[in-house]
């Protein structure tokens, strides 16, 4: 009897759980994340030519500053990864880093449509790079307010970016395959909204930005902010909201220590089955299915090993029984939290591998501007004087990669789903190799742009006015091609690190795509510094300086190119020794019983 109706109730809260979620909460997640998109690109997509042109900041200097904030805006996931994953849920870490973003944005508005916010206008042509502007770079405490915006734009990227596309998968139950399969749909439709939004911001945002007021230009984006926060918390009574299940980095650590505390305990002579095993204790954190052992990295193993203190019991009292044994997690794992340490740990080599594209694909925001600022970038030379603002062409980025998108959903998987039998088509592995080498090819046309683009301002004898009579529509090939590179590596390397990292710290898996991506700008800010410092001569030349005319952008991109090939190549080791995760899938029959069902341990070409 007490079976039955425990069986009932859990099919009762089944039932409640799935009148919760779905697609009809997509308008809602999807209208956040476009506002919230708008938002960011209307001011990072532009930020160069604000910290040149209006608080005069040396171009090596500004574009350190943008790929520091972007290194700091992507590495705070990981402390929002581990508040929604440990502490108080996805939903209300991306509610509360929403108004954290909000009063960053009001702040950023602010100061640029002050004047006592800025320096004074220059003397003469300006700070890009011409002759004859005396230019007075902004006061300390005028940068302090900027750095202040930035930092709570940071913290609010934080709490946003790890959680808002684990929180839209959560939206489908796993426990089902329809559900399953509609997961790997949203990463493509997420990333095309992303892009969507991104579009309006390079061009629309950004024309305000450059033809009306930096007031105004941000304050759109600013209002957008704060439409993005209504449309996320008006869905409230549709989502699933998933309880969150305990630190994962506490549980990562009691393995290591436990593993670290039975060092000398003989791994060889425990039988698999002889690992601790505790269904209850890890229920909540093993909501769709739960792992099961592998070989690989076995001295984690030795966590799930019973020895004598790791089990404690309760004595009975007032007659009561004595309660089960009580692993103390210090001392002993579950085979499935050893399995986490593991799973996370085989991820690492693939999601290094992504830092580099990064840095090659920050590059748009930075010299790639720069180029586009000193070129001929009227729409239709000879027939319009209307000239696209530089920080609109990413415009071509983002088509690009909308259209890539497009064509990878509706022409691409349908094509290859016949040749490799797979639902999604290919492999996110796959996916993201293709995006790998889409990358290399387009640092390496950028080069030969570069190097096209200076022949023309020396032909032209405009050297020393920084500009050159190149149309700006020699830059479309490698902004393309960092599209293209986008749509298969991002949402590749969403899919991989949501697929593979166990269900409990999903937060913490996109807060590693985006600590990649932190990574990833670090590393062009060292590049830059390096380059800056190696190639300077003996007459203060080097390679990068504030008049790109008189430098070797080339050189430099055709630096970032070699190193992306090497990356390339440790790519496809990675991947090709890579081991899936084998996970016990919980699902149920038509009777509402539990069945477990064992998900077959795939190789690179079936994920």
């Amino acid at each position: 009897m007490e079976t039955v109706e425990a069986a009932m109730e859990d099919e009762t809260k089944k039932s409640k759980r799935r009148k919760k979620g779905g697609f009809r909460t997509m308008p809602f997640i999807f209208a956040n994340e476009v506002a919230e998109k708008l938002a960011v690109l209307g001011f990072t997509t532009n930020m160069l030519m604000y910290l040149t042109k209006q608080l005069h900041m040396p171009l090596a200097k500004a574009a350190t500053t943008l790929t520091n904030f972007g290194g700091v805006s992507a590495m705070t996931p990981l402390v929002g990864a581990f508040l929604a994953d440990a502490l108080v849920g996805r939903f209300w870490t991306i509610a509360a880093a929403s108004i954290i973003y909000q009063f960053g944005m009001l702040l950023l508005t602010v100061s640029a449509a002050m004047p006592v916010f800025r320096p004074s206008p220059c003397n003469g042509v300006g700070a890009s790079g011409g002759a004859g502007g005396a230019c007075e770079e902004a006061e300390p405490w005028q940068l302090a307010v900027l750095y202040a915006a930035l930092l709570l734009n940071a913290l609010g990227a934080g709490g946003y970016r790890p959680c808002i596309v684990a929180f839209g998968a959560d939206q489908f139950d796993e426990s089902e395959a329809a559900e399953r399969a509609r997961t790997w749909g949203f990463f493509n439709w997420y990333y095309f909204c992303n892009g969507a939004s991104q579009l309006v911001a390079v061009t629309a945002v950004v024309y305000v930005q450059d033809n009306v007021g930096w007031g105004w230009g941000l304050g759109v984006p600013t209002f957008c902010m704060a439409v993005s926060v209504v449309a996320f918390v008006s869905g409230y009574p549709l989502y699933r909201r998933l309880e969150p299940a305990g630190s994962p980095f506490t549980r990562l650590a009691q393995v290591v220590v436990a593993a670290v505390r039975k060092r000398w305990v003989p791994r060889a002579a425990v039988d698999a089955g002889m690992l601790y095993e505790n269904d209850d204790m890890d229920a909540p954190i093993s909501l769709y299915g739960k792992l099961v052992h592998t070989e690989q990295l076995s001295f984690f193993d030795r966590a799930a090993i019973v020895t004598d203190g790791d089990l404690t019991t309760t004595d009975a009292s007032d007659g009561k029984p004595p309660s089960s044994p009580v692993p103390n997690p210090w001392r002993l794992s579950t085979v499935h939290r050893v399995e986490e340490l593991k799973s996370v740990l085989r991820m690492g080599p693939i999601w290094a591998a992504g830092i580099l594209v990064i840095t090659a694909a920050s590059q748009q925001h930075t010299f790639s501007l720069q180029q586009a600022s000193t070129m001929d970038r009227r729409l239709a030379p000879g027939l319009s004087s209307f000239q696209i603002p530089a920080g609109s062409m990413t415009v071509f980025t983002m088509l690009a990669m909308l259209a890539t998108l497009l064509a990878y959903d509706r022409v691409l998987v349908p094509l290859a789903r016949r040749a490799t039998g797979l639902d999604r088509g290919i492999s996110y592995l796959h996916r993201m190799g293709v995006g790998f080498a889409v990358s290399v090819a387009a640092t390496l046309v950028a080069g030969f742009v570069e190097r096209r683009r200076r022949d023309a301002a020396t032909a032209a004898g405009t050297i020393d006015a920084g500009t050159a009579p190149l149309s700006a529509y020699w830059l479309v090939p490698q902004y393309a091609l960092h599209g293209l590179a986008e749509a298969f590596n991002s949402v590749g390397h969403l899919e991989f690190m949501y697929d593979q990292s166990p269900e409990s710290m999903r937060s913490m898996a996109t807060a590693l795509f985006w600590l990649s991506i932190s990574l990833g700008s670090y590393v062009s800010t060292m590049l830059i510094s390096a380059v800056h410092r190696w190639s300077a001569g003996a007459d203060g030349s080097n390679w990068l300086p504030d008049n790109i005319n008189r430098g070797r952008l080339d050189y430099f991109y055709w630096i970032v190119t070699l190193l992306q090939v090497l990356n390339l190549v440790y790519y496809a080791i990675c991947a090709k020794c890579y081991t899936f995760k084998p996970l016990q899938l919980r699902e149920a029959d038509e009777d509402a019983k539990p069945q477990v069902e064992l998900q077959k341990k795939a190789s690179p070409l079936s994920r």
